[in-house]
Protein backbone atom coordinates (compact mmCIF):
# COMPACT_ATOMS: atom_id res chain seq x y z
CA UNK A 1 0.00 0.00 0.00
CA UNK A 2 1.27 3.52 -0.65
CA UNK A 3 -0.73 7.12 -1.46
CA UNK A 4 -0.57 11.04 -0.26
CA UNK A 5 -1.16 12.41 2.22
CA UNK A 6 -3.18 15.80 2.66
CA UNK A 7 -2.76 16.37 -1.41
CA UNK A 8 -4.86 18.35 -3.65
CA UNK A 9 -7.08 14.91 -5.67
CA UNK A 10 -10.20 15.27 -8.00
CA UNK A 11 -12.64 13.00 -6.07
CA UNK A 12 -15.51 11.94 -8.76
CA UNK A 13 -18.45 13.75 -7.62
CA UNK A 14 -16.69 16.52 -5.09
CA UNK A 15 -13.87 17.95 -7.14
CA UNK A 16 -10.53 19.01 -6.20
CA UNK A 17 -10.31 18.51 -2.87
CA UNK A 18 -7.50 18.22 -0.08
CA UNK A 19 -7.71 14.62 0.59
CA UNK A 20 -5.49 11.11 1.84
CA UNK A 21 -5.51 8.80 -1.27
CA UNK A 22 -4.24 5.16 -0.10
CA UNK A 23 -3.27 2.86 -3.12
CA UNK A 24 -3.38 -1.06 -3.10
CA UNK A 25 -3.25 -3.81 -5.27
CA UNK A 26 -3.86 -1.70 -8.21
CA UNK A 27 -6.59 -0.24 -7.28
CA UNK A 28 -8.00 3.26 -5.31
CA UNK A 29 -8.65 1.36 -2.15
CA UNK A 30 -9.44 4.70 0.98
CA UNK A 31 -9.44 8.45 1.71
CA UNK A 32 -7.52 7.43 4.97
CA UNK A 33 -4.73 8.92 6.51
CA UNK A 34 -2.19 6.86 7.17
CA UNK A 35 1.42 7.03 8.42
CA UNK A 36 2.51 5.54 4.81
CA UNK A 37 1.28 8.35 3.03
CA UNK A 38 3.80 10.98 1.34
CA UNK A 39 2.84 14.54 1.20
CA UNK A 40 3.48 16.37 -2.37
CA UNK A 41 3.66 19.68 -3.19
CA UNK A 42 1.01 22.25 -2.49
CA UNK A 43 0.97 23.40 -5.82
CA UNK A 44 0.59 19.79 -7.22
CA UNK A 45 -2.73 17.72 -8.11
CA UNK A 46 -3.59 14.37 -8.42
CA UNK A 47 -6.33 13.89 -11.57
CA UNK A 48 -7.75 10.72 -13.47
CA UNK A 49 -5.60 9.57 -16.17
CA UNK A 50 -6.11 10.50 -19.38
CA UNK A 51 -7.82 7.96 -22.30
CA UNK A 52 -7.75 8.48 -25.96
CA UNK A 53 -9.79 6.45 -27.81
CA UNK A 54 -8.30 7.55 -31.26
CA UNK A 55 -4.55 7.53 -32.09
CA UNK A 56 -2.76 6.51 -34.74
CA UNK A 57 1.19 6.78 -33.68
CA UNK A 58 3.80 8.59 -31.52
CA UNK A 59 7.52 9.11 -31.25
CA UNK A 60 8.65 7.72 -34.59
CA UNK A 61 5.95 5.05 -34.80
CA UNK A 62 2.53 3.67 -35.73
CA UNK A 63 0.60 1.31 -35.07
CA UNK A 64 -0.46 0.03 -38.63
CA UNK A 65 3.82 -0.99 -38.65
CA UNK A 66 2.52 -4.21 -37.02
CA UNK A 67 5.61 -4.42 -34.79
CA UNK A 68 5.44 -5.12 -30.56
CA UNK A 69 8.29 -2.66 -30.15
CA UNK A 70 6.53 -0.10 -32.43
CA UNK A 71 3.27 -0.24 -29.85
CA UNK A 72 5.38 -0.33 -26.55
CA UNK A 73 7.40 3.00 -27.69
CA UNK A 74 3.53 4.65 -28.53
CA UNK A 75 2.84 3.55 -24.99
CA UNK A 76 5.66 4.60 -22.98
CA UNK A 77 5.88 7.87 -24.71
CA UNK A 78 2.31 9.21 -24.47
CA UNK A 79 2.47 8.61 -20.72
CA UNK A 80 4.57 11.62 -20.75
CA UNK A 81 1.34 13.43 -21.80
CA UNK A 82 -0.61 12.05 -19.09
CA UNK A 83 -2.08 8.94 -20.95
CA UNK A 84 -2.58 5.83 -19.19
CA UNK A 85 -5.05 4.35 -21.63
CA UNK A 86 -5.72 4.10 -25.15
CA UNK A 87 -7.35 2.56 -28.36
CA UNK A 88 -4.52 1.68 -30.74
CA UNK A 89 -6.33 3.31 -33.87
CA UNK A 90 -5.30 1.33 -37.31
CA UNK A 91 -6.25 3.70 -40.63
CA UNK A 92 -7.26 2.56 -44.18
CA UNK A 93 -4.74 0.10 -45.96
CA UNK A 94 -4.20 -3.03 -47.57
CA UNK A 95 -6.89 -5.82 -45.66
CA UNK A 96 -3.67 -7.50 -44.92
CA UNK A 97 -1.91 -5.03 -43.30
CA UNK A 98 -4.83 -3.74 -41.17
CA UNK A 99 -4.87 -7.77 -40.52
CA UNK A 100 -1.39 -7.80 -39.46
CA UNK A 101 -1.71 -4.28 -37.33
CA UNK A 102 -4.83 -6.23 -35.48
CA UNK A 103 -3.06 -9.62 -34.79
CA UNK A 104 -0.03 -7.37 -33.21
CA UNK A 105 -2.32 -5.25 -31.22
CA UNK A 106 -3.72 -8.78 -29.65
CA UNK A 107 -0.49 -10.28 -29.60
CA UNK A 108 0.50 -6.86 -27.21
CA UNK A 109 -2.30 -6.83 -25.40
CA UNK A 110 -1.51 -10.43 -23.90
CA UNK A 111 1.46 -9.46 -21.71
CA UNK A 112 1.96 -6.58 -19.27
CA UNK A 113 4.24 -3.89 -20.25
CA UNK A 114 5.52 -0.44 -18.63
CA UNK A 115 3.24 1.63 -20.39
CA UNK A 116 -0.05 3.30 -21.03
CA UNK A 117 -2.53 0.22 -21.36
CA UNK A 118 -3.98 -0.46 -24.68
CA UNK A 119 -7.50 -0.94 -24.40
CA UNK A 120 -8.35 -2.32 -27.56
CA UNK A 121 -8.53 -1.13 -31.01
CA UNK A 122 -10.39 2.10 -32.66
CA UNK A 123 -10.84 0.90 -36.58
CA UNK A 124 -10.80 4.04 -38.31
CA UNK A 125 -11.20 2.89 -41.82
CA UNK A 126 -11.95 1.40 -44.14
CA UNK A 127 -15.49 1.27 -43.71
CA UNK A 128 -15.10 5.08 -44.99
CA UNK A 129 -16.36 7.40 -47.88
CA UNK A 130 -14.19 8.35 -50.77
CA UNK A 131 -15.69 11.47 -50.60
CA UNK A 132 -14.53 12.46 -47.05
CA UNK A 133 -11.77 10.32 -46.86
CA UNK A 134 -9.34 13.00 -45.85
CA UNK A 135 -6.04 11.31 -45.39
CA UNK A 136 -7.00 7.94 -45.97
CA UNK A 137 -6.36 5.64 -48.93
CA UNK A 138 -9.54 6.18 -51.10
CA UNK A 139 -7.91 2.93 -52.88
CA UNK A 140 -8.74 1.05 -49.86
CA UNK A 141 -12.05 1.66 -48.80
CA UNK A 142 -14.44 -1.05 -48.25
CA UNK A 143 -18.25 -1.32 -47.47
CA UNK A 144 -19.14 -1.35 -44.63
CA UNK A 145 -20.90 -5.15 -44.12
CA UNK A 146 -20.81 -8.00 -41.45
CA UNK A 147 -18.92 -9.99 -43.79
CA UNK A 148 -15.80 -7.68 -43.64
CA UNK A 149 -16.13 -6.58 -39.93
CA UNK A 150 -16.33 -10.50 -38.98
CA UNK A 151 -12.58 -10.94 -41.06
CA UNK A 152 -11.24 -7.79 -38.38
CA UNK A 153 -12.87 -8.77 -35.50
CA UNK A 154 -11.31 -12.30 -35.74
CA UNK A 155 -7.84 -11.11 -36.71
CA UNK A 156 -7.56 -8.74 -33.69
CA UNK A 157 -8.69 -11.24 -31.10
CA UNK A 158 -12.24 -9.81 -30.35
CA UNK A 159 -10.47 -6.69 -29.23
CA UNK A 160 -12.26 -4.37 -31.57
CA UNK A 161 -13.74 -1.55 -29.19
CA UNK A 162 -14.60 1.31 -31.73
CA UNK A 163 -15.69 1.50 -35.39
CA UNK A 164 -15.54 4.92 -37.63
CA UNK A 165 -18.48 4.39 -40.37
CA UNK A 166 -20.00 6.24 -43.43
CA UNK A 167 -23.38 5.44 -42.07
CA UNK A 168 -24.70 5.76 -45.88
CA UNK A 169 -22.72 2.84 -46.97
CA UNK A 170 -23.50 0.45 -44.29
CA UNK A 171 -25.55 -2.68 -45.22
CA UNK A 172 -28.52 -3.43 -43.35
CA UNK A 173 -28.04 -4.71 -39.85
CA UNK A 174 -24.38 -3.75 -39.57
CA UNK A 175 -24.96 -1.40 -36.98
CA UNK A 176 -27.31 -3.60 -34.68
CA UNK A 177 -24.24 -6.29 -35.61
CA UNK A 178 -21.63 -3.79 -33.54
CA UNK A 179 -23.85 -3.03 -30.92
CA UNK A 180 -24.13 -6.59 -30.32
CA UNK A 181 -20.12 -6.89 -30.24
CA UNK A 182 -19.86 -4.41 -27.62
CA UNK A 183 -18.62 -2.19 -30.19
CA UNK A 184 -18.87 1.59 -30.16
CA UNK A 185 -20.22 2.58 -34.13
CA UNK A 186 -18.93 5.92 -34.58
CA UNK A 187 -19.99 8.20 -37.35
CA UNK A 188 -17.04 9.99 -39.35
CA UNK A 189 -15.30 9.54 -42.55
CA UNK A 190 -18.82 10.23 -43.98
CA UNK A 191 -21.30 12.31 -46.24
CA UNK A 192 -24.42 11.18 -44.52
CA UNK A 193 -27.30 13.45 -44.36
CA UNK A 194 -29.12 14.85 -41.17
CA UNK A 195 -32.12 12.67 -41.91
CA UNK A 196 -30.22 9.41 -42.67
CA UNK A 197 -28.08 9.86 -39.40
CA UNK A 198 -31.42 10.51 -37.08
CA UNK A 199 -31.52 6.81 -38.79
CA UNK A 200 -28.39 5.17 -37.59
CA UNK A 201 -28.24 7.51 -34.36
CA UNK A 202 -32.04 5.09 -33.20
CA UNK A 203 -30.13 1.98 -34.91
CA UNK A 204 -27.19 2.90 -32.49
CA UNK A 205 -24.58 4.85 -33.58
CA UNK A 206 -22.90 6.47 -30.50
CA UNK A 207 -20.14 8.69 -31.07
CA UNK A 208 -18.71 11.32 -34.07
CA UNK A 209 -15.47 10.89 -35.27
CA UNK A 210 -13.19 13.71 -34.77
CA UNK A 211 -16.35 16.41 -34.95
CA UNK A 212 -16.06 18.75 -37.97
CA UNK A 213 -13.00 17.21 -39.99
CA UNK A 214 -13.60 14.72 -42.71
CA UNK A 215 -17.58 14.61 -42.91
CA UNK A 216 -20.84 16.22 -44.05
CA UNK A 217 -20.97 20.15 -42.21
CA UNK A 218 -23.88 22.06 -41.66
CA UNK A 219 -26.23 23.79 -44.28
CA UNK A 220 -29.17 25.70 -43.75
CA UNK A 221 -31.35 22.85 -45.59
CA UNK A 222 -29.33 19.63 -44.31
CA UNK A 223 -27.88 20.13 -41.25
CA UNK A 224 -25.56 17.19 -41.85
CA UNK A 225 -23.45 14.79 -39.52
CA UNK A 226 -22.12 18.18 -37.67
CA UNK A 227 -25.54 19.58 -36.86
CA UNK A 228 -27.13 16.67 -36.35
CA UNK A 229 -24.32 15.43 -33.58
CA UNK A 230 -25.30 18.86 -32.26
CA UNK A 231 -28.73 18.33 -31.64
CA UNK A 232 -28.18 14.57 -30.56
CA UNK A 233 -27.54 14.52 -26.87
CA UNK A 234 -26.91 10.48 -26.83
CA UNK A 235 -23.92 11.23 -29.31
CA UNK A 236 -20.96 11.76 -27.95
CA UNK A 237 -18.43 14.10 -30.19
CA UNK A 238 -14.68 13.35 -30.63
CA UNK A 239 -12.36 16.94 -30.62
CA UNK A 240 -9.12 17.47 -31.79
CA UNK A 241 -8.95 20.54 -29.84
CA UNK A 242 -4.67 21.41 -31.51
CA UNK A 243 -6.64 24.88 -32.65
CA UNK A 244 -6.03 23.73 -36.35
CA UNK A 245 -8.15 21.28 -37.09
CA UNK A 246 -11.19 23.59 -35.67
CA UNK A 247 -10.98 27.07 -34.78
CA UNK A 248 -12.16 28.78 -31.00
CA UNK A 249 -15.28 29.65 -32.49
CA UNK A 250 -15.87 25.65 -33.42
CA UNK A 251 -15.27 24.86 -29.83
CA UNK A 252 -17.46 26.99 -28.38
CA UNK A 253 -20.37 26.05 -30.63
CA UNK A 254 -19.77 22.19 -30.21
CA UNK A 255 -19.78 23.22 -26.28
CA UNK A 256 -22.49 25.13 -26.07
CA UNK A 257 -24.47 22.18 -28.12
CA UNK A 258 -23.15 19.05 -26.48
CA UNK A 259 -22.12 20.83 -22.76
CA UNK A 260 -19.33 19.46 -20.53
CA UNK A 261 -20.33 15.68 -20.55
CA UNK A 262 -20.77 14.88 -24.19
CA UNK A 263 -17.40 16.27 -25.34
CA UNK A 264 -14.18 13.45 -25.96
CA UNK A 265 -11.00 15.21 -26.37
CA UNK A 266 -8.82 12.84 -28.77
CA UNK A 267 -5.29 13.89 -30.25
CA UNK A 268 -5.54 11.91 -33.03
CA UNK A 269 -1.58 12.00 -33.14
CA UNK A 270 0.64 10.35 -35.73
CA UNK A 271 4.26 9.26 -35.91
CA UNK A 272 5.70 12.64 -35.73
CA UNK A 273 4.63 14.16 -32.19
CA UNK A 274 7.70 14.18 -30.19
CA UNK A 275 9.84 14.60 -33.70
CA UNK A 276 11.13 17.65 -35.36
CA UNK A 277 9.44 19.08 -38.33
CA UNK A 278 10.15 17.22 -41.36
CA UNK A 279 8.47 14.44 -43.66
CA UNK A 280 6.81 11.05 -42.23
CA UNK A 281 4.41 8.48 -43.38
CA UNK A 282 0.35 7.74 -42.13
CA UNK A 283 -1.48 4.92 -43.71
CA UNK A 284 1.10 4.72 -46.78
CA UNK A 285 1.14 8.20 -47.29
CA UNK A 286 3.80 10.87 -46.88
CA UNK A 287 2.99 13.42 -44.54
CA UNK A 288 4.79 17.28 -44.29
CA UNK A 289 4.87 18.40 -40.55
CA UNK A 290 5.42 21.68 -39.54
CA UNK A 291 4.16 24.97 -38.07
CA UNK A 292 2.83 22.47 -35.47
CA UNK A 293 0.53 20.67 -37.97
CA UNK A 294 0.94 17.58 -40.47
CA UNK A 295 -0.69 17.61 -43.84
CA UNK A 296 -0.20 15.86 -47.05
CA UNK A 297 1.10 17.54 -50.00
CA UNK A 298 -2.23 18.61 -51.31
CA UNK A 299 -2.44 20.66 -47.92
CA UNK A 300 -5.02 18.06 -46.08
CA UNK A 301 -4.90 17.49 -42.95
CA UNK A 302 -3.24 14.47 -41.94
CA UNK A 303 -3.70 13.18 -37.86
CA UNK A 304 -1.74 15.50 -35.67
CA UNK A 305 1.06 16.01 -33.07
CA UNK A 306 -1.30 17.46 -30.46
CA UNK A 307 -0.28 15.87 -26.79
CA UNK A 308 -3.36 15.09 -24.69
CA UNK A 309 -2.46 17.40 -21.42
CA UNK A 310 -2.30 20.25 -24.73
CA UNK A 311 -5.79 19.69 -25.75
CA UNK A 312 -6.85 19.63 -22.04
CA UNK A 313 -5.54 22.92 -21.50
CA UNK A 314 -6.38 24.56 -24.88
CA UNK A 315 -9.63 23.31 -24.33
CA UNK A 316 -9.96 25.10 -20.50
CA UNK A 317 -8.43 28.36 -22.08
CA UNK A 318 -10.71 28.57 -25.13
CA UNK A 319 -13.99 27.62 -22.96
CA UNK A 320 -12.65 29.47 -19.60
CA UNK A 321 -13.99 26.70 -17.92
CA UNK A 322 -12.64 24.40 -14.55
CA UNK A 323 -9.61 22.03 -14.88
CA UNK A 324 -11.80 19.29 -13.80
CA UNK A 325 -14.66 19.86 -16.49
CA UNK A 326 -11.73 19.88 -18.92
CA UNK A 327 -10.19 16.84 -17.37
CA UNK A 328 -13.26 14.94 -17.49
CA UNK A 329 -13.42 15.61 -21.43
CA UNK A 330 -10.25 13.23 -21.05
CA UNK A 331 -10.97 10.97 -18.26
CA UNK A 332 -14.32 10.00 -17.54
CA UNK A 333 -15.96 10.52 -20.93
CA UNK A 334 -14.22 8.66 -22.67
CA UNK A 335 -14.49 5.54 -19.94
CA UNK A 336 -18.22 6.32 -20.31
CA UNK A 337 -18.32 6.16 -24.44
CA UNK A 338 -16.17 3.08 -24.15
CA UNK A 339 -18.20 1.51 -21.22
CA UNK A 340 -15.38 1.51 -18.84
CA UNK A 341 -16.41 3.90 -16.41
CA UNK A 342 -16.72 1.07 -13.96
CA UNK A 343 -13.20 0.83 -13.49
CA UNK A 344 -11.63 3.40 -15.41
CA UNK A 345 -12.16 7.22 -16.07
CA UNK A 346 -12.01 8.88 -12.10
CA UNK A 347 -10.47 8.79 -8.73
CA UNK A 348 -13.35 6.59 -6.77
CA UNK A 349 -12.63 3.25 -4.34
CA UNK A 350 -11.75 0.23 -6.26
CA UNK A 351 -11.07 1.54 -9.31
CA UNK A 352 -8.03 1.41 -11.32
CA UNK A 353 -5.46 3.22 -10.05
CA UNK A 354 -4.71 5.31 -12.93
CA UNK A 355 -3.69 9.08 -12.24
CA UNK A 356 -1.22 11.42 -13.37
CA UNK A 357 -0.35 13.95 -10.80
CA UNK A 358 0.13 17.94 -12.60
CA UNK A 359 0.29 21.59 -11.92
CA UNK A 360 -2.55 23.79 -12.22
CA UNK A 361 -1.15 24.64 -15.92
CA UNK A 362 -1.26 20.84 -16.44
CA UNK A 363 2.41 20.35 -17.09
CA UNK A 364 2.58 16.27 -16.33
CA UNK A 365 5.22 15.59 -13.31
CA UNK A 366 4.34 11.72 -13.11
CA UNK A 367 1.48 9.13 -14.80
CA UNK A 368 0.53 5.51 -12.81
CA UNK A 369 -1.22 3.00 -14.16
CA UNK A 370 -2.57 0.35 -11.57
CA UNK A 371 -0.82 1.58 -8.71
CA UNK A 372 2.63 1.90 -10.96
CA UNK A 373 4.54 4.90 -11.84
CA UNK A 374 5.15 4.59 -15.46
CA UNK A 375 6.41 8.06 -16.22
CA UNK A 376 8.38 10.70 -13.89
CA UNK A 377 9.05 13.91 -14.72
CA UNK A 378 12.23 15.95 -13.94
CA UNK A 379 10.71 17.96 -11.23
CA UNK A 380 8.61 14.99 -9.68
CA UNK A 381 10.66 14.30 -6.23
CA UNK A 382 8.98 11.40 -5.02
Amino acid sequence: MFGFKNANVYVEGKGIIKICLQIENGKFSSFLDSNLLVELKDDLIIVPGFIDEHIHGANGSDVMDGTIDDLLNISRAISRDGVTSFLATTMTMEEEKICKALDNIHNFMKEEHDGSTILGVHLEGPFISKKYCGAQDPSNIQKPSIAAIEKYISASGQKIKMVTLAYEECEDGFIKYLNEKDIVPSIGHSDCTSDLLKKGIVEGIKSSTHTYNAMRGIHHRDIGIVGEVMLNENVYAELICDLHHVSEDAIKLLYKCKGKDKIILITDSMEARYLNDGIYSLGGQEVFVSNETARLKDGTLAGSILRMNDAIRNIQQVLNISLEDAVDMASINPAKNLKIHNRKGSIAINKDADFVIVDKYLNVYATFVNGKQIYKGENYEK
